[in-house]
């Protein structure tokens, strides 16, 4: 029997990618997906290889694993994707400790954060 196949959670015309557990506060990852939203995608792949964000790296990655979902999972044309969304949650946090005067600590929290990008096929207007 098996399961059934889970509905799309976009449209036909569109493909999903996320990243999950990409190291760095929400705050800093959403100035980065800031860059992208709204771009044609290779124009947000360009923005995002010349950006000094250290970010930019990983919001980079999942935007090419959302084009070749578009490419082989979906046959959209690439050259008419343009970046619908990205958005950007909380993930996990790791708690450290660090020694500080007089026998006391403090907590450190190194956060992680994910990402959500969804490219649309944009029809060429004549």
């Amino acid at each position: 029997m098996g399961k059934a196949k889970s509905p799309r959670r976009v449209a036909d015309n569109e493909a999903l990618s996320v990243g999950t557990q990409i190291r760095g506060s929400a705050q800093k990852l959403n100035l980065v997906a800031a860059l992208i939203r709204g771009r044609k995608v290779e124009e947000a792949m360009n923005v995002l290889a010349f950006s000094k964000k250290a970010m930019a790296v990983d919001v980079r990655k999942v935007l090419a694993s959302a084009v070749a979902n578009a490419e082989n999972n979906h046959n959209l044309d690439v050259d008419a994707l343009v970046v619908k969304e990205a958005s950007v949650g909380k993930s996990l946090s790791m708690k450290r400790w660090h020694a500080r005067g007089r026998g006391k600590s403090t907590r450190i929290v190194k956060p992680f954060s994910r990402i959500r990008i969804v490219v649309r096929e944009q029809e060429e207007e004549a």
